[in-house]
């Protein structure tokens, strides 16, 4: 008996609650509203249009058309990223080579229609800002791989082969401004100016790229694998510095400014290196060095102020971001597993879309004759033999063997990620054009595809002649 009385008691609620509810629905359709009509239905689509309307003004939202970025950027990187593990090249080469695919050289050419649905003009601010985010955090990154205790007992060597393999790039870098400068450079900018980006743009070695080669090839505990990270450690220290100078040249616009800005920058390093430094070690320490959540949100601010400090003085927020990662407490352990906590965020959601970033500026129809065709070879040839010459030369000098200093040439030459962070900072401050930006980003992709054939040829180059002598009656 309980229970009908209990299945009648839920009928007459639901019963009562649905006729109630029927009736408020009904009074309140003869309801007339005081709002604006007009502005309502300019804001949103009006009731009881059809649903094909509803879903074209739904996907043209700013967060559907980011989402639907992100959706397509991340797919293409997928894909082209194992690609190019399959053909032995590293994954971060065939997500750039995706960014390009995405940009103007090859959707926006091909299927205009298409590359304007996903990438609007409109929308492209969204996509560029929060892609910063993530090259802030990618350069937090460099900043705690550099394991700075590398350099000791090596330092006069890594240090002569990373200062030779800057100071020869860099020189050949301004000759070629020289020559390129009235055809290249955008109205208004100074030579100096121009000349100082195409020298650090021929100067940089990919850091990060180079390390997960060495890794790759099991390189790691060999002379040749140590010599190499270490000599990418200074040589990131030192391009990166060189860059926080020019940038402070470019922007300032007059030598008293730029040295104001230059005092300012020096007083930040010092702050960094000999106060928050052995603050953050001696605070690591007191929490008997463990990772734990406070710890961490106190990295995060770090970061975040630091990479804020640099941008308003002038060196823009990637080498505050560097230079907050390189603070950090030299543990090695703590430092893998911070890594590991920020990676899968910066490497695999938010650095792919800096490359559909730089592709959307690449446009490789821009270089339509020959001539520019030429050009784009000799800058090519210019960057590889200074880059790898400079490098094995100073390596065979310092007493290395030829098929070390040789490899070690190759490893150099890899400029990668960290070149295009560069030319987005020159392209973005208005300090290079279209073209070159084009030409440099296919100079930056084709040092870093030849890294791995090159080693390779030069490894069989070696055993080859090995054998040939062992062979000798």
């Amino acid at each position: 008996m309980q229970r009908y009385r209990n299945l009648l008691f839920y009928v007459l609620t639901v019963a009562a609650a649905i006729a109630i509810i029927w009736w408020i629905l009904t009074m309140g359709g003869r309801l007339q509203t005081q709002k604006n009509i007009k502005s309502i239905i300019e804001s949103k689509p009006a009731l009881g249009v059809p649903f094909t309307a509803v879903l074209r003004h739904n996907i043209r939202e700013p967060l559907a058309i980011l989402l639907l970025q992100i959706f397509v950027i991340l797919l293409a990187g997928s894909f082209m990223g194992f690609l190019f593990k399959k053909i032995k090249q590293p994954r971060v080469i065939g997500e750039m080579a995706a960014g390009i695919l995405l940009g103007a050289s090859f959707l926006g050419y091909y299927f205009p229609e298409v590359s304007a649905f996903v990438f609007p003009p409109q929308s492209l601010g969204n996509l560029n800002l929060l892609s910063q985010i993530g090259l802030v955090l990618f350069m937090f990154i460099v900043g705690l791989e550099l394991d700075l205790s590398l350099l000791k007992g090596k330092t006069n060597a890594a240090v002569m082969i990373s200062h030779t393999s800057i100071i020869v790039p860099f020189t050949l870098g301004v000759a070629t401004a020289y020559f390129t400068y009235q055809q290249f450079a955008p109205a208004g900018v100074q030579f100096i100016s121009y000349a100082l980006f195409i020298g650090i743009s021929l100067s940089i070695t990919a850091f990060p790229v180079l390390a997960r080669i060495i890794q790759e090839r099991n390189l790691s505990k060999t002379n040749l694998g140590v010599l190499a990270i270490t000599c990418a450690a200074a040589d990131d220290v030192t391009a990166w510095c060189i860059l926080a100078l020019v940038i402070a040249v470019v922007k300032a616009g007059s030598a008293w400014s730029a040295l104001y800005t230059i005092l300012l920058s020096v007083a930040y390093i010092l702050v960094m290196i000999k106060v928050l430094r052995p603050l953050m070690a001696n605070y690591y320490k007191r929490i008997n060095s463990r990772l734990t959540a406070p710890f961490v949100a106190v990295c995060m601010i770090i970061l975040v102020a630091s990479a804020y400090l640099t941008d308003a003085i002038g060196i823009h927020a990637l080498f505050g971001a560097f230079v907050a990662g390189m603070i950090m407490p030299a543990d090695m352990e703590f430092r893998t597993q911070l890594i590991e906590k920020i990676e899968s965020v910066a490497l695999l959601l938010l650095l792919p879309l800096f490359f559909v970033s730089t592709g959307l500026k690449t446009q490789i129809a821009l270089l339509n004759n020959p001539a520019l065709w030429s050009i784009c070879i000799i800058v090519l040839i210019i960057a590889v033999i200074a880059k790898f010459g400079a490098s094995a030369a100073a390596a065979r000098f310092t007493g290395q063997s030829w098929s070390e200093s040789l490899q070690l040439g190759a490893l150099m030459n890899t400029r990668g990620l960290t070149e295009l962070v560069v030319l987005n900072i020159g392209y973005d401050l208005g300090v290079i054009s279209q073209e070159i930006f084009t030409i440099l980003v296919i100079m930056a992709l084709s040092t870093t595809l030849m890294t791995g054939p090159a080693l390779n040829r030069i490894q069989r180059l070696f055993r080859s002649s090995k054998e040939a002598k062992a062979v000798t009656p």
